[in-house]
């Protein structure tokens, strides 16, 4: 094992603001404390909840401390255990998660936050699965999905949409997606019965479900929820990840993610087998984490972008 660096190289910001203000610094390589690994970080998943922190926004309970790292996701190589660790070694592959700091060439985790990458899981498929994965898995627990029923799922090509659509599909439900013109044969591909939004959309998904809707995820906001509740009877089963004061207006849900290492050890365990894939849209380099965020920023994207760290 190499020995670790006292600096490292880490995309962060020294303000809130636009992209631009994404820069690589070199900071102190953090150490493992107690109940923590060190991970030498080989891709770094990039989220809308990145964009946001970076805009202003703080996550509930975190503290936001300039220069800020940001990141929430990550996979790489463990290199150090902390005192009292003993689910873990250096040398192991691992895929883990939290707040902030993973835009960097180094970052700690409490054990309980990382799993053992299997394998047949790819750099890329580790690093950007955590979030989108979990808050997904998240949603159909909580909005009861169950096998035989009609979900509808709102931005279904989108990271945390695909990751949606593949896992319902996966419990046995009919899956209605919508999306671009663009992104309908991609919907097809991941077993959606996909669906253009915009104008007629209502008339659209009556058609695709004639028997109903019974639950319905929003992942793209743009008032999509207003439709929701226009075809799926009971709002209880209506859920959001974008616009909680409308899912609270209309009845629905607003779902954030309950991420567990049990949870994405799941997750890899299906991409293991081959059961769910994570679409990597792009992949930046750290240097150029602005233009990551500029491409998530932009909305309508296809699967997942990537930073390649390692």
């Amino acid at each position: 094992m190499s020995e670790i660096p006292t600096v490292m190289r880490a995309a962060a910001i020294d303000e809130f603001g636009p992209a631009e203000l994404l820069t690589v610094h070199q900071v102190p390589t953090p150490l493992a404390e107690p109940g923590q690994v060190l991970v030498r970080v080989e891709a770094a998943g990039v989220q809308p909840t990145d964009v946001a922190i970076r805009d202003g926004w703080t996550p509930p309970g975190a503290t936001v401390a300039f220069p800020q790292i940001l990141g929430n996701e990550f996979a790489g190589t463990i290199v150090q255990v902390g005192a009292g660790v003993t689910e873990f070694e250096t040398g192991q592959q691992v895929s883990g998660f939290r707040v902030l700091g993973c835009y960097a060439e180094y970052v700690t985790a409490p054990v309980g936050q990382v799993v053992v990458k299997p394998e047949k899981v790819d750099w890329l498929t580790a690093g950007a699965l955590s979030a989108s994965g979990q808050t997904a898995h998240t949603a159909l627990e909580r909005l009861g999905a169950r096998s035989g029923e009609t979900i509808l799922i709102h931005g279904a090509a989108g990271g945390v949409g695909s990751m949606a659509v593949q896992l319902a599909r996966h419990r046995g439900l009919r899956v209605i997606g919508t999306g671009s013109a663009g992104n309908q044969e991609y919907l097809r591909t991941l077993g959606a019965i996909p669906v253009v939004y915009g104008e007629g959309e209502l008339g659209r998904l009556r058609e695709a479900a004639p028997k109903g809707i019974d639950l319905a995820l929003d992942t793209a906001g743009h008032g999509n929820l207003r439709t929701a509740a226009a075809i799926v009877a009971d709002r209880g089963r209506i859920g959001s990840i974008v616009e909680p004061p409308l899912a609270a207006e209309l009845g629905g849900q607003w779902i954030t993610s309950d991420r567990s290492a049990q949870r994405l050890r799941e997750l890899l365990d299906l991409c293991a087998r081959g059961e769910l894939r994570v679409a990597v849209r792009a992949e930046y380099p750290l240097d150029d984490a602005a233009s990551a965020h500029r491409d998530v920023a932009a909305g309508h994207g296809r699967g997942k972008v990537v930073l390649r760290i390692g």
